[in-house]
């Protein structure tokens, strides 16, 4: 979506037609879904956090800034949300429901393979859900929402250097989980 659509969109929010924020849901709700689906690691988690977000994007709207690029105002506006959320079950989930992990299988790729990159797939994410959260979250936002460091940057709240420190210290815990694991070998050359 265009910034220009988004902001006439918003104009029309906060004249009045509530309506127009639907529009905005169906543009960002796949984003927000990956963003709390990747730091829960639960999807009916994920799914009442996108809706708590929206809720709490459409009732602070009137403080977004003219001008301003929306996606990363309301990646932070989800963010906190997560971030709540998960100062109240503070516990992570040692074994995540990935049911509702979105999985990208080629179907000309063999079972074999489809099972492995699965099983890669769980890995990582078990992985990610044992980071701190201020780190998993500048990795989530980095590497799954492809984010810029300048935008990790603006919606977790750091500095650039510290939005880039982040990230290489989740790279690093995550390449010891995997040593550990045994795995390094054979992931690191790949």
């Amino acid at each position: 979506m265009k910034q220009i659509d988004e902001g006439e969109i918003i104009d029309r929010v906060l004249g009045g037609d509530r309506g127009a924020f639907a529009v905005l849901v169906d543009a960002y709700k796949g984003p927000v879904f990956s963003l709390a689906l990747r730091m829960t690691g639960s999807a009916q988690d994920a799914d009442d956090l996108t809706q708590e977000s929206f809720l709490r994007a459409f009732q602070s709207l009137g403080r977004f800034r003219a001008g301003e690029r929306f996606f990363p105002w309301l990646y932070t506006v989800s963010l906190n949300v997560i971030r709540n959320h998960l100062r109240k079950v503070k516990a992570l989930p040692e074994d995540a429901d990935r049911k509702g992990m979105p999985e990208a299988m080629d179907p000309r790729e063999d079972p074999a393979g489809q099972t492995a990159a699965r099983e890669r797939r769980d890995r990582l994410q078990r992985y990610l859900l044992r980071l701190p959260p201020p780190v998993r979250e500048a990795m989530v936002l980095r590497f799954y929402e492809g984010l810029s460091f300048e935008d990790v940057a603006a919606v977790t709240g750091d500095t650039i250097g510290s939005a880039k420190m982040k990230v290489y210290r989740g790279l690093e815990r995550i390449r010891a989980m995997m040593e550990a694991d045994g795995f390094v070998d054979d992931e690191a050359r790949r």
